[in-house]
Order: structure tokens, then sequence, then C-alpha cells
């Protein structure tokens, strides 16, 4: 079956297996639409359980989000949980992205059975030790190493109170970080992370990001502009696109797509300055489909090697040329598919060296061989089911 909502389309398939096996799943988000890394992550994941036959429970923290109904079809029950704001939660020691995610409804829907539980995050970890939930399998979804994301944030704000914010919940968050000796299984989304963590806990197990791809589907030949996409509400995204208009387009006679959502006003004055740079602002997961794919290089800097960088797979599944500084690449087993440079010159270089270049179909399918390798959606659902149920039925529904 098919179900559209808003501008995207998205088909969800009949169970692969008929299984009895049920899960919770708690959200720091509503996971619908998937179109930010984070909730892209778990709308995917939910999807693929949902094929391999998963019964799922799903929690959700609403914030600045709208109940989804295309999650009833994923998913046997589906909750939502206001998040409860007070000044008092910014003084307290637990970090606050935790603190604003407690709720006694959500233990007691967690209580009434024996299942599994999926934490998305360090933020639904509140009840992660609670005392009702000691024998239960429980595992956690590292999206990153979170005081270290929030150091990052804080070191990039120039907002005092915003930066004062993020330096604070970054010690808590690391303070907070001890409580998951409470998990069975930590999944990490990035070999980063994994190396962080497998020091300081036992049962670390990386697990790739989940995402809305199926196979490589780049088009051959030439386009006509670069592309940079992201939220650029994100203070990261919103310094590279500007590092961008200001260090690379500044001298280059290329063109420049900015395609996302909420930038700043530094950067749209920054846009407003340029000839050669344009924006795209919330256009949609079909506009963005359509950018990436057309685009002749999709151009993604990072000053912030945390987590996975969703956008980073979708490029390369959906893309020509991707180019790319070490830190969004590193450590991820994708390198030989991206050119790699760092400093200004070498970027502006590879820029001008490639747009006038066509994009062979050979580089096509040496992408999807590694991907389906690294990042099939349904060969790491089945991973992530082996820690939690009968080993010999996951193996089967996805062979």
């Amino acid at each position: 079956m098919e179900l559209a909502e808003g501008r995207a389309k998205i088909a969800f398939f009949l169970p692969t297996i008929a299984m009895s096996h049920q899960l919770h799943i708690i959200s720091f988000n509503i996971p619908y639409p998937p179109d930010y890394g984070g909730v892209m992550d778990v709308f995917y994941k939910i999807k693929a359980l949902f094929d391999l036959g998963i019964k799922i429970n799903l929690h959700c923290f609403e914030y600045g989000r709208k109940e989804a109904e295309v999650l009833n079809q994923l998913c046997d029950n589906v909750y939502y949980y206001k998040r409860e704001h007070s000044f008092r939660d910014f003084t307290s020691s637990t970090p606050y992205i935790v603190k604003t995610r407690k709720s006694s409804e959500l233990l007691n829907n967690l209580t009434g059975d024996d299942a599994p539980i999926l934490f998305e995050g360090l933020h639904t970890c509140y009840y992660l030790d609670h005392d009702d939930l000691k024998h239960r399998t429980k595992a956690v979804r590292m999206h990153n190493v979170e005081w270290d994301y929030y150091r990052h944030l804080s070191k990039n704000e120039s907002s005092m109170i915003r930066r004062f914010y993020f330096f604070t919940e970054s010690i808590k968050l690391k303070n907070f970080e001890k409580i998951l000796s409470s998990a069975n299984h930590l999944l990490p989304i990035s070999r980063n992370d994994y190396e962080y963590l497998n020091k300081k806990f036992d049962n670390v197990m990386y697990m790739p990001a989940f995402h809305p791809n199926e196979d490589v589907l780049s088009l051959g030949g030439k386009g006509e502009y670069i592309l940079y996409h992201g939220n650029l509400a994100v203070v990261e995204n919103n310094q590279a696109a500007l590092f961008l208009v200001s260090k690379i387009f500044n001298d280059l006679n290329l063109k420049l797509i900015i395609a996302g959502s909420e930038p700043s006003t530094m950067l749209v004055n920054a846009v407003k300055n340029s000839t050669n740079v344009e924006f795209r602002i919330d256009g949609g997961e079909v506009e963005m489909m359509r950018l990436i794919r057309n685009a002749h290089i999709n151009l993604l800097p990072t000053f912030q090697n945390t987590g996975t960088k969703l956008k980073l797979l979708n490029a390369l599944f959906n893309g020509r040329f991707v180019v790319v500084n070490t830190p969004m690449i590193e450590n991820t087993g994708l390198e030989n598919l991206c050119i790699i440079r760092d400093t200004t010159e070498e970027i502006k270089q590879a820029l001008q060296q490639f747009m006038s270049v066509p994009f062979e179909l050979g580089e096509a399918e040496k992408r999807r061989h590694v991907m389906a390798e690294l990042y099939s959606n349904k060969k790491n659902a089945g991973k992530l089911m082996s820690l939690f149920f009968n080993v010999s039925q996951i193996n089967q529904a996805v062979s």
C-alpha cells in the first residue's frame, strides 16, 4: 500500500514474515515527517522493523510537531506525551533535554508488558535505570555523544544566553551518561561514537543510520549547479553555509544553491549580497530530492565531527559528485566514494575541476555495492532484532 501525506509519498509493504514479537520505541520527537537527520533515522528504522513483522509500540514526545496518522499504519500503538517545561528544569542537575522527557504515563505504558525497549537517544533515558524496568531488555540508540555535541554547539553559538545553556547542558549530559550502564545494548550511529562508547561501556554495537533510500539512483552526465543542503536552524549547518558563501563562492564563477529551512539573518544577508548563490527554502522532501539528483556536485562540509550526517547518505544514494571535508567523511567507510578536500583552495579547485567532468554511471555502480553492504535498512533491522528476539527467525526474514 502507499500513503501520501503532504508532497512526499512513502511506500509501505506487508511484513516479510508473521511474528508476534513486540518492541517499545521511545522517540525524542514525533518521527514524521522524516525531514531531518534524527527523526529520519527513527522513522526509517520503524519502517524497516514493520517490514520484518515487528509489532511496535511507539512512544513520542511532542516537540513542535503534530500527531501523524501515517505512524498508525506502521505501529500497533502510538502514544504521545507533552514535554513539560519549567524554569526549575534548567536548574536541575538532570539535563534539560532529559528532564523534560519524563512522564508517569510513559512509565505506566512501558510496564504493561515485558517487551524489550529501544530508547532513541540519551534524551529519552530518564527511566532507563528505573527499578520497574530493571529486568527488561533495553537498548539505547546513540545519535551522538550528546555532551560533545552540545559542547560544539556552545562553541559555535553567538548568543551568550544560548551559549551558556549549551555549555551547562554539555556538563550535565556528560555526568548523566553513566546511566547508559543500565542498558543491555548501546547502538551508536557512527564509528567514531562507537570507539568512544566502547571504551566506557560493555555491549556496544555499531548500527549505521537508517535512511529513505532503497537503491543508488544517481544520474549520469552533467548538472548545472552545486548544492548544499541541510536544516539551517542547526548551528553547524548554518555555519557551514556561511563558510561556503563567504569563503568559497566569494570569487568563484559557479552557481551554488543552498536548500533547507530557517536560515539565520546573517546567512540571509550574505546570500542577498552574493551574485552566484541562491536559496531554496522549505521546499519539501520531493523538491529536496530533485535538487540533490540534478546537482552536478553535492558540497557537504561540516565543522562538527559528530554522529552520521544523513545528508551525506542521501547525496551518495541520489546525487552525482559529492565533495566533502574530512570531518564529514572520516571513519564512515564511504571515503572512496567522495572527493575529500579540506582547505578553501582545495575545495575551490575541486569544484572547478569536477564541474567540467561528466558523472559516469560506473561510479554509481561502485556506490551501489558499498551501500548495499554497509547501509541496507533490511540487514541492519535484522541485526537490531537479533539483539531482542529469536535469531533464526530474523535471519530467515532478511536472507
